[in-house]
Order: C-alpha cells, then sequence, then structure tokens
C-alpha cells in the first residue's frame, strides 16, 4: 500500500499544480485508489468523491451507467468503464475521473475474460477520453493492487 499512497501524493501534487478535482468509480478494487488518495494529507483540496459501484445496479444508479451497454458488453468491458467514469465526472465536481471494473477472482473468470481482466477508462471534462484493459497476474489481493497502480498511474498520464 505504501508505493500507492506514493503515487497518489504525486499525483495529488500534479492535480493541486493544475488546479484540478479528481474523481473516481471503482467496482473490483472496492475504493483501493480512493484510499490511497485520501491517506495523502491534504486530499481534500483535489479529490471530490469516489464511487464503489461493485453491482450492476449501483453502476446504472449511482453512475448513470446504461443497463443496455451492460447487458451488451458486461460490467467487465471498456464500454462500461467509460461510462463508469463519464458518470463520475457528471456526479461530481471533478474535472478529471476514472474507472476501474474487472475480475479480481479466485473465480467469476471466463474464457473471454479470465480471473484478472480489468478494464479502466480515464475522462476528462475537456473532452479527452483513455481507455485500456489489463491482465493482471496473482492472486485477488494483487490483481486488485496493480489495477489501483493503472489507475493512479493513468490519472498521472492524463495530466501530461
Amino acid at each position: 500500500m505504501d508505493e500507492l499512497v506514493l503515487l497518489a501524493e504525486e499525483l495529488g501534487a500534479q492535480l493541486k499544480q493544475r488546479k484540478e478535482v479528481l474523481a473516481l468509480a471503482e467496482s473490483c478494487t472496492g475504493g483501493l485508489a480512493a484510499v490511497a488518495i485520501t491517506s495523502v494529507a491534504g486530499s481534500s483540496a483535489w479529490f471530490d468523491c469516489g464511487f464503489v459501484t461493485y453491482s450492476n445496479q449501483s453502476k446504472v444508479d449511482a453512475l448513470g451507467v446504461s443497463a443496455q451497454t451492460l447487458d451488451e458488453y458486461g460490467a467487465v468491458s471498456e464500454q462500461a468503464a467509460v461510462a463508469m467514469a463519464q458518470g463520475a465526472l457528471k456526479n461530481s465536481q471533478a474535472s478529471l475521473a476514472g474507472s476501474i471494473t474487472g475480475i479480481a477472482g479466485p473465480s467469476g473468470g471466463t474464457k473471454q475474460k479470465p480471473v484478472g481482466t480489468v478494464c479502466f477508462a480515464w475522462a476528462h471534462a475537456d473532452g479527452r477520453l483513455k481507455r485500456s484493459t489489463q491482465l493482471f497476474r496473482g492472486d485477488r489481493t494483487q490483481i486488485r493492487h496493480q489495477a489501483a497502480e493503472h489507475m493512479l498511474l493513468g490519472l498521472m498520464g492524463m495530466l501530461k
């Protein structure tokens, strides 16, 4: 967790310098990225909120992800991740949002989407959007940690 907090400190410094505010939407990580961020003293100056939307219904209710997107592509898809990030932007005071949705295991994987499949999206209020799918290796804890790290690094990439 210490390395996540160090990344969060670096991210916070960049956000503060640019006068940007962050929101997160997390599923398989259960708020792990938000925990790292809120471990940084003063993060309230650049972190607005985090949504932990574990169920499909919570993705619909809290973030406005369409049921059609979830039915057509699944909760673990770049399409769902994009809708989550855009929903986090819309439902917050943030200028930058990131989302994580995936299969941390040990069960729940399929041949098409094995355990360790995690989809990400990063959305900026200026319209920039990035998305990514990664396949992480390890146990549930390791996959969740790698996903949170990838999220923080991706957010920093959006600020360059």
